[in-house]
């Protein structure tokens, strides 16, 4: 992994919601094509935009206390956290400037 950070059921308090900036949640799985295509773009960006946004990673089928927690029904599911609570989320494989503008938004 590069500039994207794996969090899991235990480290979602902690790495999402107590987080002092806005966080971008990847709802990923292993089988999951466009969960592929996302990847690399989520990397790109967090290398830009780290200074003003995390993005992490939840493997759906490794954790599936958040997932379920959030109502994840589709993968790739992309939420964006901010103090806490979910303020925006897309599902399914987007294209860069999209990914961008949904974390802007919560900026």
């Amino acid at each position: 992994m590069g500039a994207t950070k794996v969090v899991t059921d235990a480290s979602f308090t902690t790495d999402v919601l107590k987080s002092d900036k806005p966080v971008l949640v990847d709802f990923w799985a292993e089988w999951c094509g466009p969960c592929r295509k996302v990847s690399p773009l989520l990397e790109e960006i967090a290398g830009e935009m780290g200074d003003q946004v995390t993005i992490v990673k939840l493997n759906i089928d490794e954790n599936p206390e958040t997932a379920r927690a959030y109502r994840v029904m589709s993968v790739p599911t992309l939420t964006v956290f901010k103090n806490g609570e979910p303020v925006q989320s897309i599902a399914g494989a987007k294209p860069k400037g999209e990914l961008v503008r949904l974390i802007e938004s919560a900026l």
